[in-house]
């Protein structure tokens, strides 16, 4: 699968802390996630190391952290997209209690789209640029479950008027070239949304768009959250995309955790250096008065 090395090591020992006090069995049952002493490797080299946390149904993580923090790389861990040269050499992941670093590629592919959705950064890329949206949502669906055309015209139908797309007809049989950015990142939240999966991933959703359609992708996401009660891990350099969305928030810096716990708590009382310097490095703007 080119994510789990079978000589890896295992740290199946529990979090540290009176937090964690509880059996192991109970631990990983109590988590939609949980990512436990987790390294990843790329040729050997680590570029993540000894990163755990854990996400309940419903709950959005944020992860934030300068470029090459290794933000993305645990997306990719958790999909098993890590290529040939990525392994998880040390720790787990895992999901309603089974570990996805041990399951085969064949088993984690009935997950994904099923159970756990990705939204990419640029969703338009993500899309066959001579097939029609309708066409490419369907065979997506259809990969996983006997459904007809009509069928998933319906379904992709009810999740784009929620996400304020009232002419999905015209969406669905338009080409990813004929159809804005934004739009075509509503298509992304679409497809991955279809399914109603437990999880979402999301890797700098919102980074590709202007402010206002920023704005409308956030409160579309945080709407399939209260609607499908859908978890989400959400990877962005945006601190005020972090506050808006996020009920915990994972700090990395070169591939290490240096803060987590409660959005507010560590965006405005953190007692990192690292994380006090980030938070710093937000731009504000005041208007002077003359």
């Amino acid at each position: 699968m080119g994510s789990v090395s079978k000589n890896r090591e295992n740290t199946n020992d529990f979090f540290k802390g009176e937090e964690y006090g509880r059996s192991f069995a109970e631990n990983i049952m109590d988590s939609l996630l949980r990512v436990e002493h987790v390294t990843i490797s790329y040729n050997g080299e680590p570029v993540v190391q000894d990163v755990s946390f854990e996400l309940k149904q419903g709950e959005i993580l944020g992860i934030v952290g300068e470029s090459g923090s290794g933000k993305s790389t645990i997306i990719k861990a958790i999909m098993g997209l890590l290529g040939e040269e990525g392994l998880v050499t040390k720790g787990d992941i895992w999901y309603l209690g089974e570990s996805l670093t041990d399951m085969s590629e064949k088993k984690l592919r009935r997950y994904l789209g099923t159970e756990i959705g990705m939204v990419f950064q640029d969703c338009k890329a993500a899309l066959c640029p001579v097939r029609k949206i309708g066409v490419q949502i369907h065979e997506a669906v259809s990969a996983h479950e006997k459904i007809s055309k009509k069928e998933t015209r319906i379904r992709a139908g009810e999740i784009m008027k929620k996400i304020g797309m009232d002419d999905y007809e015209r969406v669905l049989d338009s080409y990813p070239f004929e159809l804005s950015g934004g739009m075509n990142q509503r298509v992304g939240i679409c497809a991955a949304m279809i399914m109603h999966p437990n999880l979402l991933l999301a890797d700098e959703p919102t980074s590709a768009l202007d402010v206002t359609v920023q704005k409308q992708v956030v409160e579309e996401l945080l709407m399939m959250r209260k609607e499908y009660q859908t978890a989400m891990i959400l990877v962005t350099h945006n601190i005020g995309v972090v506050r808006a969305m996020a009920d915990r928030i994972l700090v990395l810096q070169n591939g290490t955790v240096r803060d987590y716990g409660e959005t507010k708590n560590v965006l405005d009382h953190s007692q990192d250096p690292y994380t006090q310097k980030l938070m710093n490095s937000v731009l504000h703007l005041k208007r002077e008065h003359i």
